[in-house]
């Protein structure tokens, strides 16, 4: 005779109670596991566009919605700004902004925004938050950095004739981010100048960085090309500034040269370079007699009227300087002659010269 014997074991309410959610824990952690939420850093530079990127892999629960937050230097504090529901509907919190546009797909789990004309206070940390059943909320942060490209500019310190080291030229590389680097490309010039470089923070977290040519404003040194060169993260390349160094100087000593028998020109050095005018001592120029051309005078007719002391005037912006003519026409010759003199200007060799070139000294010899 065959004798079956089964045995049952007989399960309690509570024991199904603690399988089930033992199951459910093993669901969850196994949702912990595997789910993803991708985000990443994105760095753009002021004015461009950002991409904030977020979406969910590996993951089959049903997605409700989609949450948007930011923290940035003006709002210390996590704040809700998006929200994104079923159909792509976007909501803005607290206050629209059209600068950001929805780029993602809520059916793929996909919450990827778009920021354009990106400013300085968008500057700081999203966080893109999905809610997901049975999972519940799962989010990423996403930093967003800023490049702030300089507004560059050098500025020439007017240094005057002198023996002293002054300061050339300031190049300044205002409102950076990061900072800017600087250098001075000086050529030939070698340890005839030096350099120095500052930087200031701003509170926009910027920086100001300024770097200074000096020298010794010598003659051999005006003139001079140096550059200076400003590179940096937030420029795509580097900015060279050329800068020629300027040494400033009034006029110097008026010399009047012999240009031909009835022309003669102003000469001297100055740096912005000299205005010239002429005058006649105690009486006006008559426009048929003499015509002036800057530095350049001409005596257009050879008579005793033109005779008189000639001043030319030689100016800029740092001082004046005067040069003097005497003109003496003898009715006796009729070129231009007699007794030139260059009371500050020209000297003896100077007029005799004169005097032989144009024949007037050999005629009052044959008179």
């Amino acid at each position: 005779m065959l004798k079956i014997m089964i045995k049952f074991h007989i399960v309690s309410l509570s024991d199904t109670v603690c399988l089930k959610r033992a199951k459910t824990s093993l669901h969850i952690l196994y949702l912990v596991m595997t789910l993803s939420v991708i985000g990443g850093s994105v760095t753009v530079v002021q004015g461009g566009t950002a991409i904030l990127p977020c979406h969910v892999t590996d993951t089959n629960d049903d997605l409700t919605q989609i949450t948007w937050q930011r923290k940035m230097r003006e709002k210390p504090h996590n704040d809700n700004f998006i929200t994104i529901q079923p159909r792509n509907r976007l909501q803005f919190v607290n206050g629209r902004d059209d600068r950001f546009k929805y780029i993602g797909n809520f059916n793929n789990k996909n919450g990827t925004l778009q920021l354009s004309n990106v400013a300085l206070k968008d500057e700081g940390s999203y966080t893109c938050i999905f809610t997901l059943f049975p999972s519940g909320n799962q989010k990423t942060e996403i930093p967003l950095n800023l490049l702030v490209p300089p507004f560059t500019s050098i500025k020439d310190n007017l240094p005057t004739l002198g023996t002293e080291e002054v300061l050339f030229a300031t190049c300044t590389a205002a409102g950076s981010k990061p900072p800017a680097v600087m250098r001075w490309l000086t050529g030939a010039l070698g340890d005839k100048v030096r350099t120095t470089t500052n930087s200031t923070q701003c509170d926009n977290s910027t920086t100001t960085t300024v770097s200074s040519l000096f020298g010794v404003p010598t003659r051999e040194i005006n003139g001079h090309k140096v550059q200076c060169v400003i590179s940096g993260d937030s420029l795509t390349k580097e900015e060279t500034l050329p800068f020629p160094i300027q040494v400033y100087l009034s006029p110097t000593e008026v010399n009047i040269s012999v240009i031909s028998e009835d022309s003669f020109e102003c000469v001297t050095e100055a740096n912005p370079n000299a205005n010239f005018t002429w005058s006649r001592s105690g009486q006006s120029f008559l426009e048929s007699a003499v015509k002036e051309e800057g530095a350049k005078l001409q005596l257009l007719s050879l008579t005793a009227y033109l005779n008189g002391l000639y001043e030319c005037e030689a100016a800029n912006s740092y001082g004046i300087k005067h040069g003097q003519l005497y003109v003496h026409v003898a009715s006796a010759c009729s070129a231009a002659w007699a007794s030139f003199g260059l009371l500050l200007s020209l000297n003896a060799i100077g007029a005799t010269w004169f005097f032989y070139k144009s024949g007037c000294f050999q005629k009052c010899l044959e008179q």
